[in-house]
């Protein structure tokens, strides 16, 4: 086995009997670092932009959001209370109500969501920090507001306006026979302090005051929908939530952080597999150039073959010369495709030189994980090629040239 290694290592550095054996050997050697390096590149920019929309949803949802089992609005609303109060893992929790609306401004409407939250929100969520214009309402006054950005944009609505005003309207529960207008709509006149950006998460979105929300559903001021909880530590989310449905029973549903994100994950997830597998393909393909550099390699070797073969050496070792000359070819393709991706992404991280936008250069993340997965499929199907190709023909040996 070590004289094989040992022969395969000079079959690969040595020159070879012409110069197209050797082009074709060191063919293969550039495919495998191209196809390491490639892959290696794409799945950290994945890794990069699936930590940007790990941070851009963090505070999408809280560590656990308690529902209704029946209905929307929570029933027995003071035992909850207590109890979240009296929990020590808590660390703050927030009342909301989200429900959709007609949002109108002059000749222009729209379909929103409305967002009505209480005070304590922020401590939640601390969405006032990506207000990029106005103010967060401070909670004085029911109908004050922040907008997402879009939708201010297509409404046309001053912010800050003292004169200008928006119009929300939402349907009224009942039966009955409909007279004017005021038997279908409840409505509220609504003043914007702030702007904060959308996302696919808070596109059309509007947070208000929660009584807002209240006054247009005509619910008692302690009623909610949702309750949205922060945790002292997010690692114990599921323990808390198996103790809270001791303390308050099933009439509750309560979700963590990873099951309110659960398509989230499960996109990222699918995205993650198919490149993956792509990839995967790529390095396969690839490989058929192995195939070829060994099998133009045991004509070329064909002489000093029939030489080992009379020192003793039967197929099985010959065929350990071959295979090991694959192997050698594809570990010189992974450690150099690996070193040049390393490369390349550590030079976007310094320097942002890629970009996806005027403004956003694309987000790489170098991971230990990405190393080994990468390896794995260059090692899986190059030493399944090396293998199978690296076979010896009894009857060569005996062709003449």
């Amino acid at each position: 086995m070590k004289n094989a290694f040992y022969i395969a290592s000079r079959y690969l550095i040595a020159k070879k009997g012409s110069t197209a054996v050797t082009f074709i050997t060191w063919l293969a050697a550039f495919a495998m670092i191209a196809a390491v390096a490639a892959m290696f590149i794409i799945i950290s920019v994945f890794s990069g932009l699936e930590e940007l929309n790990k941070e851009m949803i963090a505070n999408l949802h809280a560590d656990l959001t308690i529902r209704s089992s029946s209905g929307k609005v929570l029933a027995d609303i003071g035992k909850i209370d207590k109890t979240l109060k009296n929990n020590p893992d808590i660390l703050h929790f927030s009342k909301l109500i989200e429900e959709k609306v007609y949002l109108g401004y002059k000749d222009n409407g729209e379909i929103a969501y409305l967002r009505a939250v209480d005070s304590a929100y922020t401590s939640v969520n601390p969405i006032n920090e990506n207000i990029f214009y106005g103010k967060y309402p401070d909670f004085k006054y029911s109908n004050e507001v922040i907008m997402e950005n879009g939708l201010d944009n297509r409404l046309a609505l001053p912010v800050n306006s003292s004169q200008d005003f928006a119009t929300i309207l939402m349907p009224k529960p009942g039966k009955g026979i409909i007279q004017q207008e005021t038997d279908i709509f409840n409505k509220k006149n609504i003043y914007v302090s702030g702007i904060f950006p959308g996302n696919e998460q808070l596109d059309n979105y509007i947070i208000a005051p929660l009584e807002l929300a209240q006054q247009l559903l005509g619910l008692p001021k302690t009623a909610c929908y949702e309750i949205v909880i922060k945790l002292k530590n997010p690692a114990k989310a599921d323990l808390v939530k198996n103790n809270l449905y001791q303390s308050l029973g099933k009439t509750i549903i309560i979700n963590t952080k990873s099951e309110e994100n659960a398509a989230f994950w499960k996109m990222i997830n699918t995205e993650k597999l198919m490149i993956y597998l792509i990839f995967g393909l790529v390095i396969f393909i690839t490989t058929f150039n192995l195939a070829g550099a060994i099998t133009i390699l045991q004509l070329d070797k064909k002489d000093q073959a029939k030489s080992l073969i009379a020192l003793g050496f039967n197929l099985t070792n010959l065929r350990f010369i071959y295979f090991f000359t694959g192997i050698l070819i594809v570990l010189l393709g992974i450690f150099c495709g690996l070193i040049i991706g390393s490369a390349v992404c550590f030079l976007q991280i310094r320097t942002g030189l890629f970009k996806a936008s005027e403004s956003l250069p694309f987000p790489v993340r170098i991971e230990l994980l990405n190393y080994f997965i990468v390896s794995a499929i260059a090692l899986f199907f190059g030493v399944t090629i090396a293998w199978l190709f690296s076979k010896v023909n009894k009857k060569y040996l005996t062709e003449s040239n």
